[in-house]
Protein backbone atom coordinates (compact mmCIF):
# COMPACT_ATOMS: atom_id res chain seq x y z
CA UNK A 1 0.00 0.00 0.00
CA UNK A 2 1.43 3.23 -1.00
CA UNK A 3 0.42 6.60 0.51
CA UNK A 4 0.36 10.28 -1.62
CA UNK A 5 -1.19 12.37 0.81
CA UNK A 6 -0.52 16.09 0.03
CA UNK A 7 0.59 16.87 3.06
CA UNK A 8 3.58 15.01 2.51
CA UNK A 9 7.10 17.15 1.59
CA UNK A 10 8.93 17.30 -2.15
CA UNK A 11 11.59 15.89 -0.05
CA UNK A 12 9.50 12.85 0.87
CA UNK A 13 6.87 12.97 -1.42
CA UNK A 14 5.44 8.79 -0.76
CA UNK A 15 5.08 6.48 2.13
CA UNK A 16 4.82 2.97 1.34
CA UNK A 17 3.26 0.07 3.72
CA UNK A 18 4.22 -3.10 3.15
CA UNK A 19 6.23 -6.44 4.97
CA UNK A 20 9.36 -6.95 3.49
CA UNK A 21 10.77 -9.86 6.11
CA UNK A 22 10.29 -13.43 5.55
CA UNK A 23 8.05 -14.10 8.23
CA UNK A 24 4.92 -12.33 8.80
CA UNK A 25 4.40 -11.54 12.74
CA UNK A 26 0.94 -10.28 13.14
CA UNK A 27 -0.23 -7.05 14.46
CA UNK A 28 2.85 -4.93 13.15
CA UNK A 29 2.52 -2.44 10.92
CA UNK A 30 5.73 -1.28 8.80
CA UNK A 31 6.36 1.51 6.43
CA UNK A 32 9.49 2.98 4.32
CA UNK A 33 10.43 5.93 2.30
CA UNK A 34 13.18 7.08 0.29
CA UNK A 35 13.75 11.12 0.71
CA UNK A 36 16.20 14.09 -0.49
CA UNK A 37 17.59 16.61 1.83
CA UNK A 38 18.22 18.77 -0.56
CA UNK A 39 14.59 19.11 -1.26
CA UNK A 40 14.01 19.39 2.62
CA UNK A 41 11.91 23.19 3.57
CA UNK A 42 12.14 24.41 7.12
CA UNK A 43 8.48 25.16 6.68
CA UNK A 44 8.23 20.87 5.91
CA UNK A 45 8.01 20.71 9.52
CA UNK A 46 4.98 22.70 10.02
CA UNK A 47 3.23 21.80 7.12
CA UNK A 48 3.26 18.42 8.15
CA UNK A 49 2.23 18.84 11.83
CA UNK A 50 5.21 17.45 13.46
CA UNK A 51 7.45 19.71 15.83
CA UNK A 52 11.34 18.43 15.45
CA UNK A 53 13.11 19.25 19.05
CA UNK A 54 15.45 22.16 19.27
CA UNK A 55 18.82 19.37 18.18
CA UNK A 56 17.46 18.94 15.42
CA UNK A 57 16.25 22.74 14.25
CA UNK A 58 19.48 23.30 14.83
CA UNK A 59 21.13 20.59 12.89
CA UNK A 60 22.50 20.40 9.25
CA UNK A 61 19.69 19.32 6.57
CA UNK A 62 20.67 15.77 6.09
CA UNK A 63 19.56 15.09 10.25
CA UNK A 64 16.71 17.43 9.70
CA UNK A 65 15.37 14.89 6.67
CA UNK A 66 16.38 12.14 8.39
CA UNK A 67 13.96 12.82 11.68
CA UNK A 68 11.49 14.23 9.10
CA UNK A 69 11.37 11.08 7.02
CA UNK A 70 11.09 8.78 10.25
CA UNK A 71 8.62 10.74 11.58
CA UNK A 72 6.75 10.82 9.19
CA UNK A 73 6.86 6.63 8.16
CA UNK A 74 6.32 6.78 11.83
CA UNK A 75 2.79 8.43 12.01
CA UNK A 76 1.65 6.41 8.71
CA UNK A 77 2.61 3.36 10.23
CA UNK A 78 0.49 4.08 13.65
CA UNK A 79 -2.23 5.00 11.04
CA UNK A 80 -2.25 1.61 9.53
CA UNK A 81 -2.51 -0.24 12.82
CA UNK A 82 -4.71 2.51 15.11
CA UNK A 83 -6.57 4.00 12.24
CA UNK A 84 -5.48 7.72 13.27
CA UNK A 85 -2.81 9.63 12.80
CA UNK A 86 0.06 10.38 16.09
CA UNK A 87 3.37 10.99 15.74
CA UNK A 88 5.33 9.75 18.45
CA UNK A 89 7.18 12.75 20.79
CA UNK A 90 11.23 12.44 21.40
CA UNK A 91 11.85 11.11 25.16
CA UNK A 92 14.62 12.55 27.73
CA UNK A 93 17.15 9.83 26.46
CA UNK A 94 16.48 11.26 22.84
CA UNK A 95 14.38 8.18 21.65
CA UNK A 96 11.17 7.83 20.31
CA UNK A 97 8.55 8.31 22.69
CA UNK A 98 5.27 6.09 21.12
CA UNK A 99 1.73 6.77 22.41
CA UNK A 100 0.01 4.61 25.16
CA UNK A 101 -0.25 1.27 24.09
CA UNK A 102 2.55 1.14 21.28
CA UNK A 103 5.84 0.43 20.91
CA UNK A 104 7.70 0.76 17.94
CA UNK A 105 11.33 1.79 16.17
CA UNK A 106 12.93 4.20 13.69
CA UNK A 107 15.67 3.56 11.26
CA UNK A 108 17.63 5.56 8.97
CA UNK A 109 19.94 5.28 5.96
CA UNK A 110 21.57 7.49 3.30
CA UNK A 111 18.23 9.13 2.10
CA UNK A 112 15.96 6.43 2.92
CA UNK A 113 13.76 5.44 6.67
CA UNK A 114 11.59 3.27 8.12
CA UNK A 115 9.40 2.75 11.14
CA UNK A 116 7.73 -0.35 12.62
CA UNK A 117 5.01 -0.09 15.72
CA UNK A 118 2.69 -2.64 17.51
CA UNK A 119 0.39 -2.80 20.22
CA UNK A 120 1.94 -3.24 23.60
CA UNK A 121 -0.63 -5.90 24.25
CA UNK A 122 1.26 -8.20 21.66
CA UNK A 123 4.67 -6.87 21.28
CA UNK A 124 7.18 -5.45 24.23
CA UNK A 125 9.74 -4.15 22.01
CA UNK A 126 10.78 -3.81 18.37
CA UNK A 127 14.12 -2.84 16.87
CA UNK A 128 14.50 -2.36 13.35
CA UNK A 129 18.05 -1.59 11.61
CA UNK A 130 18.73 -0.28 8.03
CA UNK A 131 22.41 -0.29 6.96
CA UNK A 132 24.41 -0.06 3.39
CA UNK A 133 26.29 -3.16 3.44
CA UNK A 134 29.83 -2.97 4.01
CA UNK A 135 32.74 -2.49 1.43
CA UNK A 136 35.30 -5.67 2.25
CA UNK A 137 37.65 -3.56 3.37
CA UNK A 138 35.28 -1.17 5.81
CA UNK A 139 33.64 -4.88 7.12
CA UNK A 140 37.33 -6.09 7.56
CA UNK A 141 38.50 -3.06 9.46
CA UNK A 142 35.67 -3.63 11.78
CA UNK A 143 35.16 -7.49 12.46
CA UNK A 144 37.20 -7.64 15.94
CA UNK A 145 34.77 -4.44 16.72
CA UNK A 146 31.28 -5.99 16.06
CA UNK A 147 31.89 -9.36 15.69
CA UNK A 148 33.00 -11.72 18.97
CA UNK A 149 35.75 -14.22 19.33
CA UNK A 150 33.22 -17.06 18.71
CA UNK A 151 31.49 -14.93 15.77
CA UNK A 152 34.82 -14.56 13.81
CA UNK A 153 35.50 -18.06 14.20
CA UNK A 154 32.92 -19.04 12.55
CA UNK A 155 33.05 -16.33 9.76
CA UNK A 156 33.21 -18.22 6.55
CA UNK A 157 35.69 -17.23 3.61
CA UNK A 158 34.04 -14.86 1.44
CA UNK A 159 31.51 -13.92 3.83
CA UNK A 160 33.03 -11.16 5.40
CA UNK A 161 31.12 -7.86 3.73
CA UNK A 162 27.65 -9.62 4.44
CA UNK A 163 28.74 -11.09 7.82
CA UNK A 164 29.94 -8.28 9.50
CA UNK A 165 26.83 -5.78 8.06
CA UNK A 166 24.12 -7.89 9.53
CA UNK A 167 26.06 -8.96 12.80
CA UNK A 168 25.80 -4.97 13.26
CA UNK A 169 22.42 -4.58 12.13
CA UNK A 170 20.61 -7.58 13.99
CA UNK A 171 22.86 -6.01 17.42
CA UNK A 172 21.48 -2.65 16.39
CA UNK A 173 18.05 -4.08 16.91
CA UNK A 174 18.82 -6.13 19.66
CA UNK A 175 19.87 -3.09 21.54
CA UNK A 176 16.39 -1.07 20.32
CA UNK A 177 14.45 -4.25 21.11
CA UNK A 178 15.63 -4.52 24.47
CA UNK A 179 16.69 -1.00 26.46
CA UNK A 180 13.19 0.48 26.39
CA UNK A 181 12.94 -2.73 29.05
CA UNK A 182 16.19 -2.76 30.94
CA UNK A 183 16.97 1.03 30.84
CA UNK A 184 21.07 0.47 30.80
CA UNK A 185 23.27 0.72 27.55
CA UNK A 186 24.99 -2.60 26.25
CA UNK A 187 27.70 -3.04 23.15
CA UNK A 188 28.54 -5.01 20.52
CA UNK A 189 30.63 -7.61 22.38
CA UNK A 190 27.66 -8.01 25.05
CA UNK A 191 25.67 -10.11 22.36
CA UNK A 192 26.22 -12.87 19.34
CA UNK A 193 24.25 -13.88 16.60
CA UNK A 194 24.77 -17.81 16.94
CA UNK A 195 23.49 -18.39 13.08
CA UNK A 196 21.57 -16.63 9.90
CA UNK A 197 20.33 -18.08 6.97
CA UNK A 198 19.58 -17.49 3.38
CA UNK A 199 15.85 -17.28 4.11
CA UNK A 200 16.37 -14.50 6.20
CA UNK A 201 16.47 -15.71 9.74
CA UNK A 202 18.80 -15.32 12.71
CA UNK A 203 19.33 -16.57 16.46
CA UNK A 204 21.05 -13.91 18.81
CA UNK A 205 22.30 -14.59 21.96
CA UNK A 206 22.80 -12.23 25.42
CA UNK A 207 26.34 -12.36 26.84
CA UNK A 208 25.77 -10.12 29.27
CA UNK A 209 22.86 -9.65 32.21
CA UNK A 210 21.19 -6.48 31.77
CA UNK A 211 18.36 -7.42 34.54
CA UNK A 212 17.01 -10.13 35.83
CA UNK A 213 14.65 -11.40 32.90
CA UNK A 214 17.52 -10.54 30.38
CA UNK A 215 20.59 -11.96 31.58
CA UNK A 216 23.33 -14.17 29.76
CA UNK A 217 22.20 -16.91 27.59
CA UNK A 218 18.69 -15.54 26.89
CA UNK A 219 18.10 -16.00 23.34
CA UNK A 220 16.12 -13.89 20.66
CA UNK A 221 14.84 -14.78 16.66
CA UNK A 222 15.79 -12.15 13.98
CA UNK A 223 15.07 -11.38 10.31
CA UNK A 224 16.53 -9.75 7.81
CA UNK A 225 15.95 -9.04 4.01
CA UNK A 226 17.35 -6.63 1.24
CA UNK A 227 15.09 -4.09 0.67
CA UNK A 228 16.32 -0.90 -1.97
CA UNK A 229 20.17 -1.91 -1.89
CA UNK A 230 19.55 -1.60 1.97
CA UNK A 231 19.90 -5.03 4.79
CA UNK A 232 16.96 -4.63 6.61
CA UNK A 233 16.88 -6.12 9.76
CA UNK A 234 14.29 -6.43 12.95
CA UNK A 235 14.21 -8.18 16.61
CA UNK A 236 10.74 -8.15 17.82
CA UNK A 237 10.04 -9.51 21.25
CA UNK A 238 6.37 -10.60 21.90
CA UNK A 239 4.55 -9.49 25.22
Amino acid sequence: MTSYSPRLPACCPTLTADWPFPTVLPGLSLVKAAFDAERLELADFARCGIVPPSNILGAIAKRKAEFLAGRLCAREALAHMRGRAETPMVAEDGAPQWPAGTCGSITHSKGWAAAIVGESQRWRGLGLDAEVPLTDVRAQRLCSEILTEAEQQRLAPGDCSLAVTLTFSLKECLYKALYPLVHKNFYFQDAEVLRWDERGHARLRLLKTLSPEWHVGVELDGQFTLVDGRLLSLVAVEA
